[in-house]
């Protein structure tokens, strides 16, 4: 009897280890059919909250815990992957073996979903800064484009006229996430809900990693650090940083996560955090024209103050120093994970500043 009552136990306990998640993972997609329930009870009550302790507790690190664990991870990835190499070598794999691996990876793989998206995930499908600012129309013509540009041009020769010629001494990285910090600091006064407390932005310790698989910045929603690729150009600096910051925020949409970056960043009363927003924007807005009206595309890149086209050009250089037959891949893979996560354009999306940044200038103010 008592040996029966062990072995119902035991069973119990086994199915309940696949049935808690199931029933987790299904309750979070049902949750997340509904925009409305997320933006006010998870985006804008739960997650801000739960996001602000994460930055308390591990902000003050001086270097970032998430990439420790990414490596750690990594590492230990390998040596599984090793044993299982090994195992297959001396033939000590079996049908059985297999089949209790895939079923352990596959809960592994639940629970991290699970944790995922209660950290930070969910915020993929919230209303985000669209339903805040009541941007309703982000689609323009090419006559809007050239007219942004327009501005943009004249905006990015003086910003970048302010700051001097080549002697003009960058801050640090240091300072640079310093001042992220006061920039957004500043825009809160004119948007409350982007109030950042708590400052969580390292330099990243997989650097040559990260510049090998081509990015520029990455959020770690289990410890809420934001990490920046410091092998970047200290112009471009600054608007990666107030991007990263904006995924901090609950911005999980990269075209989201880089307008509220663009507006930090604009806001700032440090001409170098106007001139990196405003190079981004040029880079990406006539990267469109070239496409759509070539010669005023080319026409624009003629225009450019001397110093932005020689910025322009180290920002090429680095770009093109750091293409190898691993980054395709690699983006490739983020590109599906995107579109995976409500982004249909997938790698694309970061693009999609320009049609924010049009319907805010259309709809709110001038930059």
């Amino acid at each position: 009897m008592y040996k029966n009552k062990q072995i119902s136990s035991f069973t119990c306990s086994k199915w309940l280890q696949w049935v808690v998640p199931i029933l987790l993972v299904l309750s979070i997609r049902s949750f997340s059919l509904f925009p409305n329930l997320v933006e006010t009870l998870y985006a804008t009550s739960f997650y801000p909250y739960f996001a602000h302790i994460q930055r308390l507790l591990f902000g003050w690190l001086p270097c970032s815990l998430g990439d420790i664990c990414y490596a750690m991870f990594i590492g230990y990835l390998l040596l599984l992957f090793g044993r299982f190499i090994a195992a297959i070598y001396n033939k000590k794999i079996s049908r059985q073996n297999t089949k209790k691996i895939i079923l352990q990876v596959i809960k592994v793989l639940l629970w991290l979903y699970i944790a995922f998206n209660i950290l930070w995930g969910l915020n993929y499908e919230r209303k985000g800064i669209e339903d805040q600012l009541k941007l309703k129309n982000t689609t323009y013509t090419t006559d809007a484009l050239k007219d942004l540009l327009c501005d943009v041009t004249e905006q990015l020769n003086s910003t970048r006229n302010e700051l001097g010629d080549s002697t003009y001494v960058y801050p640090s990285e240091k300072e640079i996430i310093s001042l992220s910090y006061e920039a957004y600091q500043n825009v809160k006064a004119q948007y409350p809900f982007l109030i950042y407390h708590n400052l969580s932005v390292k330099p990243s310790l997989l650097t040559e990693m990260v510049s090998y698989a081509g990015y520029s910045g990455y959020y770690n929603p289990f410890t809420g650090e934001a990490q920046v690729n410091t092998d970047l150009p200290k112009f471009y600096m600054p608007f990666v940083t107030c991007h990263e910051m904006a995924h901090q925020l609950g911005y999980a949409s990269e075209s989201e996560a880089s307008f509220v970056g663009f507006l930090a960043a604009i806001h700032s009363n440090k001409p170098l955090f106007r001139y990196s927003a405003l190079f981004e924007l040029f880079l990406v807005a006539n990267s469109e024209l070239l496409q759509r009206d070539f010669w005023s595309g080319i026409l624009n890149l003629k225009s450019l103050h001397p110093s932005v086209k020689r910025d322009r050009r180290i920002y090429k250089e680095f770009i093109l120093g750091r293409q190898n037959n691993v980054e395709p891949i690699i983006k490739n893979v983020y590109d599906q994970y995107l579109k995976a996560n409500q982004q249909r354009s997938g790698i694309n999306s970061y693009n999609e500043l320009v049609g924010w940044v049009i319907a805010y200038k259309r709809n709110i103010c001038k930059l």
